[in-house]
């Protein structure tokens, strides 16, 4: 499961509208390059979150919310949705509804993907992305070509990875042992190309019994990820993101940092789809 940004400009509470320290981890020799991982045993799924407030900063008093998350393997590639739904109350007393839509299909190479992402606050648009993004072979470069709102090409940096491929790749390198990360990013929620995200895999474990019996063969772990801004005075995180991964790639137990306030997220139905291809 890749947790998709509502927006770049996390800072602002209202407007809605993406812990790790990249020069420690570098100083002490721990941050470690992978290979781009092959998404073919990730699960399509259906999964349904709620969402509740763990902390605030700021003018945010309380928030709560759901999140819809499927993805359907289509043979050719993989299209998923994500549906990201929350109202957050001010210091007014004013109830804001953000809704955050968004649908890519990947190719299962790893190499193309179509995008398309369309963000509300209290029904009005406030944002509104679609385009195409392809890669080179063995890690190379790409670029992305955006549709909307105007036609422009962005670059795509050597080892950028689509979000499945991301996906794959955090889950391949917690399987290997390894324990930080750095992977180049691009998943078609903000204008400005790729962003540069910094992976902490704090555990990965043995199967355990839990509430889902399509889960409870499968090892599991948990990561942390911190996305930035691909500028060299980017020294603060756009967004934060910790979870629970299970192998085939379905997620619990979010945290979900937009800046002034924290999500928890708690996976409440789940549904693992067949595969007709």
């Amino acid at each position: 499961m890749r947790l998709r940004r509502v927006s770049r400009n996390r800072r602002e509470p209202v407007a809605m509208v993406r812990l790790l320290s990249v020069p420690l981890l570098l100083l002490t020799g721990l941050w470690l390059a992978v290979v781009p991982a092959r998404a073919d045993d990730l699960a399509a799924q259906e999964a349904q979150y709620a969402l509740t407030l763990s902390s605030a900063r700021g003018d945010v008093t309380a928030a709560s919310g759901t999140m819809s998350y499927e993805v359907q393997d289509v043979c050719d590639g993989w299209a998923t949705r994500q549906r990201l739904d929350i109202t957050i109350t001010n210091r007014d007393g004013q109830d804001i509804d953000m809704v955050s839509d968004y649908a890519t299909w990947e190719s299962k190479d790893g190499l193309k993907m179509r995008f398309r992402m369309r963000q509300t606050t209290d029904t009005a648009v406030t944002s509104e992305l679609a385009g195409t993004a392809t890669l080179q072979p063995d890690g190379g470069p790409g670029e992305v070509k955006y549709t909307t709102p105007a036609n422009q090409i962005k670059e795509l940096p050597k080892g950028t990875l689509f979000p499945t491929a991301h996906t794959a790749t955090i889950i391949a390198a917690a399987e290997a042992g390894k324990k930080f990360i750095a992977l180049p990013l691009f998943d078609g929620t903000g204008e400005d190309g790729a962003q540069d995200s910094s992976i902490a895999i704090t555990s990965w474990a043995k199967p355990a019994a839990n509430k889902w019996p399509s889960l409870a063969k499968l090892p599991s772990g948990t990561v942390h990820v911190a996305f930035f801004d691909r500028a060299p005075d980017a020294q603060e995180p756009s967004y934060e993101v910790g979870m629970r991964y299970w192998e085939n790639g379905v997620a619990d137990d979010l945290s979900m940092d937009f800046g002034n306030f924290v999500m928890a997220g708690k996976l409440t139905q789940l549904k693992i789809l067949p595969s007709h291809c």
